[in-house]
């Protein structure tokens, strides 16, 4: 019987929780568009410079994460059929991997036979072609680290702009309510600006460092590639 009694208690009180949960969330997701709103025309620009920085980041993230890659038994295996003069085998397995390493290695490969200087330049150009496509997009959200945070002081400038000027024609009747427009949208837009900057400039620079690691491993197999090619004159 006191179980049946707890088990009635229990299940509106249970109820009763989860609703107010659920209303507090649809408070805080309404205040937030809410908000938003109240930012005025200058929010959208603000939005679409962080969908770009969100798109250009998971893009150039996978691309990087890829051209990470590296297979450590390439350069042995391309040693071994270098060795063994069988250049097409050699040539065959570095256009099988889709990596900046392999076309590197690739490109060395089909000019093996010339001088050192025109097998190391012909390498360099494809790194630095390589090195092009993992950048691609990095200016943008650079700009977008910059930029946002403008356009929100923009936007803090024109809301106090209507805020003085409410005020300035509601003479002696001025009003906390009569203010409030242009004050919204001068803080609002400050804080979203702010914000999308932040996060713009913090994914910018994750980028810059990743492909400086990509980097640094494409030189590193270019110079091993390259004392590679000079053991069969010894």
């Amino acid at each position: 019987m006191l179980n049946f009694v707890l088990l009635q208690v229990s299940t509106p009180v249970t109820e009763g929780v989860d609703s107010v949960a659920e209303a507090a969330q649809d408070g805080i997701v309404t205040r937030f568009f809410d908000l938003a709103l109240k930012g005025g025309w200058i929010m959208i620009p603000i939005i679409a410079l962080s969908l770009i920085a969100v798109f250009i980041f998971i893009d150039r993230y996978l691309a990087v994460k890829r051209a990470g890659r590296v297979d450590k038994s390439l350069l042995e295996r391309v040693k071994d059929y270098i060795m063994q003069g069988k250049i097409d085998a050699a040539l065959a397995l570095a256009r099988s991997q889709d990596t900046p390493t392999a076309r590197m290695i690739e490109k060395g490969i089909t000019r093996i036979g010339r001088p050192m200087s025109d097998v190391n330049s012909a390498i360099e150009m494809v790194g630095n072609l390589e090195i092009s496509k993992l950048e691609k997009g990095l200016p943008v959200l650079a700009s977008v680290a910059g930029g946002a945070p403008m356009i929100g002081f923009l936007g803090t400038v024109i809301g106090m702009i209507q805020a003085f000027y409410d005020m300035a024609n509601a003479g002696n009747n001025i009003d906390v309510t009569l203010l409030s427009s242009g004050i919204y949208q001068a803080m609002v837009t400050t804080v979203a600006g702010l914000t999308v900057g932040i996060i713009a400039y913090f994914a910018y620079n994750i980028l810059v460092s990743s492909v400086e690691k990509v980097v640094f491993k494409m030189e590193a197999a270019t110079s091993e590639f390259l004392d590679l090619l000079n053991e069969p004159a010894k």
